[in-house]
């Protein structure tokens, strides 16, 4: 696939990046360039290669899933500026 000048102008304008004439040439090799790099990855034989996130395999670890009150909340309020029967006190900020 080959970018050209119109192209080039119409990309531009659907970015709304204004460039002048002058600067189109060059806006036009960058592009083709990049599309000829995306290019040869189609190249590349991928068959029998599964899909990764990461190059190394990973397990994670996991920890059961527990629905719990947390059982310690004077330990959560104990930075609190203010705190009233283990409940967050704030200002008032609508009136």
């Amino acid at each position: 696939m080959s970018v050209d000048a119109a192209t080039v102008k119409k990309i531009a304008r659907l970015a709304r990046i204004r460039i002048t004439d002058d600067e189109v040439a060059g806006y036009e090799s960058e592009l083709n360039a990049m599309l000829g790099f995306v290019e040869q990855l189609n190249e590349v034989d991928v068959d029998g290669v599964e899909p990764m996130t990461s190059v190394t395999p990973m397990v994670l670890r996991r920890r059961e899933d527990v629905v719990t009150d947390g059982g310690y909340p004077e330990k959560i309020v104990a930075n609190a500026p203010l705190s009233e029967d283990n409940f967050f006190m704030v200002p008032k900020v609508v009136e």
